[in-house]
């Protein structure tokens, strides 16, 4: 373990929190890749919220980055560190299996959540990016949320956000995430339609979009061909569009049909993509960006990312793992921190080109 240095470069980096997820997934791994990134620590003073021990250990284990600076619940964190910061919760107390569904793990990734969230209320870091836990983990653990959107929204006393994907060729923003397919029909309605295109156009707008161009992807096929194949189209989502069009004056168009609008972004033509449900977002950005695409949380009172892939258990703890995406998480956190805060470049990133802004 080691102190700290300061110069005025290193003060402007950005505080930025790294939940480690579920201690029986990848989530340690991927983090302590991550934190050893030169690239990341040019661009910010990453904070990797979970148990110091814990995390030495596997650092230990596979030959990661194993110079630290210890912070306990309270202290001070160092803006102008030289090497990552662990803000430690000492909250594993007996052995991890890993790669199995554990309550002690998922009260452990719940601890970390809350206190990023604690943390970033606070200002004492500016942003949050999290490895990601298993759901039956964090059920047996008595936290009751289908995933982390949910979970930080209730903990910030946030009613009106939503999930996104964001990666250098594809951004999409999810109208349902975590529910039976077959339900999704029902949640296709005006009213949800028009509260998120407005929460899109809105969210762009504060991180640097001046008119952001949003695409509606159809429910059914072909758009529902003339209401043959489905009405929600002319029901529901034409009129959710004409309205914020000429109500709102939000520049968004559609449904257009799901099987080209995502192309038509990638090509340039939107700058985002709304879709009806969690696969039809989700599988065109995993084509086009997948370990580059950064789940984005709209709406919160804080900036939060996170990778875009699972535990991964069935090779958790065998030192494989790709830190790609947290990587890209961290690093987006920083730029859009930045950004919102009017610094338009982060210091020592003279080459970065973050993923939101591609």
């Amino acid at each position: 373990m080691a102190g700290s240095d300061g110069n005025s470069e290193a003060k402007r980096r950005p505080l930025i929190g790294i939940t480690i997820g579920d201690p029986a997934g990848i989530g340690p791994e991927v983090s302590l890749k991550a934190v050893g990134d030169d690239d990341l620590l040019s661009i910010c003073t990453p904070v990797l919220i979970g148990d110091a021990q814990y995390l030495a250990d596997w650092a230990r284990i596979f030959d990661l980055c194993r110079e630290f600076i210890i912070v306990n619940p309270g202290e001070h964190i160092p803006r102008d560190a030289s090497f990552p910061v662990i803000y430690n919760l000492k909250n594993i107390n007996g052995p991890v299996e890993m790669g199995m569904e554990q309550s002690a793990c998922g009260r452990a990734a719940a601890d970390y959540i809350e206190s990023a969230v604690a943390l970033c209320l606070s200002h004492r870091i500016d942003a949050m990016a999290t490895a990601p836990i298993n759901k039956k983990s964090l059920s047996l653990a008595g936290c009751n949320f289908p995933g982390h959107t949910e979970y930080l929204a209730h903990l910030s006393d946030t009613t009106d956000f939503a999930m996104a994907f964001i990666s250098p060729r594809l951004r999409v923003a999810l109208l349902t995430t975590h529910i039976p397919l077959a339900r999704v029909p029902d949640y296709v309605r005006k009213s949800d339609l028009i509260r998120l295109i407005r929460l899109v156009d809105r969210e762009l707008k504060k991180y640097g979009f001046d008119r952001p161009r949003i695409a509606l992807a159809a429910l059914n096929p072909h758009g529902g061909e003339g209401s043959l194949f489905g009405t929600e189209e002319a029901t529901e989502m034409q009129p959710a569009v004409e309205l914020c069009r000429l109500h709102d004056d939000i520049e968004v168009s559609g449904p257009h049909s799901g099987d080209t609008v995502f192309v038509r972004a990638v090509r340039g033509e939107f700058d985002i993509v709304i879709s009806c449900y969690h696969d039809q977002g989700l599988i065109p950005i995993k084509c086009v960006s997948f370990g580059e695409a950064v789940n984005f949380t709209l709406g919160l009172p804080f900036i939060r990312t996170s990778v875009d892939h699972g535990t991964a258990f069935d090779i958790a703890g065998k030192g494989i793992a790709d830190q790609s995406s947290m990587i890209a998480a961290i690093k987006l956190a920083a730029d859009l921190h930045l950004r919102v805060s009017g610094l338009t470049q982060n210091p020592g990133s003279a080459g970065f080109q973050p993923a939101f802004y591609s």
